[in-house]
């Protein structure tokens, strides 16, 4: 028996500041399998022609619907997202405790450094991802698959 097809989610991957090549690449791969469209904000910490980009895209950057911006507010004005969700070990809302809108944005900071404290204080809400007592982080791509794949799953059960 075929498993039945999902659509798309209507959501907005935003990378603000992004480092490391491969977190990207494997983003990239995500939201290409799930359909979600990808926001670069700039500055980037590496060349897009990066061969580790290249290599964790595999082919499928050239399927990927995704804008580099020059900034935040830049992404902000051009995308008009529902509402802005900025996930941070800092938030205060668990991803349990958040309802997913089609137009999300979901914007993830630096893999150093994690999103500034005036773009905490920007967004609609800073939500965090559980993790165990003594934890300090995820990787960025795995947290963003974590979130895009719960936003998808709310989405496609409340059509």
């Amino acid at each position: 028996m075929k498993p039945p097809q999902l659509s798309p989610p209507n959501i907005h991957i935003a990378l603000l500041e992004p480092e490391i090549p491969p977190n990207t690449g494997n983003i990239m791969r995500l939201c290409v399998n799930t359909g979600a469209s990808l926001h670069l904000i700039e500055p980037l910490g590496f060349h897009l022609d990066d061969k580790t980009l290249r290599r964790a895209g595999m082919d499928y950057l050239q399927q990927c619907q995704w804008q580099r911006h020059a900034s935040l507010a830049n992404m902000q004005t051009s995308v008009r997202p529902t509402r802005t969700l900025a996930f941070s070990t800092h938030g205060q809302v668990s991803l349990w405790d958040v309802r997913f809108r089609s137009g999300d944005c979901l914007l993830f900071g630096p893999e150093s450094r994690g999103l500034e404290a005036d773009v905490l204080a920007s967004v609609d809400a800073v939500v965090r991802v559980p993790m165990c007592s003594g934890s300090r982080s995820l990787n960025l791509s795995n947290c963003v698959a974590i979130c895009c794949y719960e936003a998808w799953r709310q989405l496609s059960t409340s059509a």
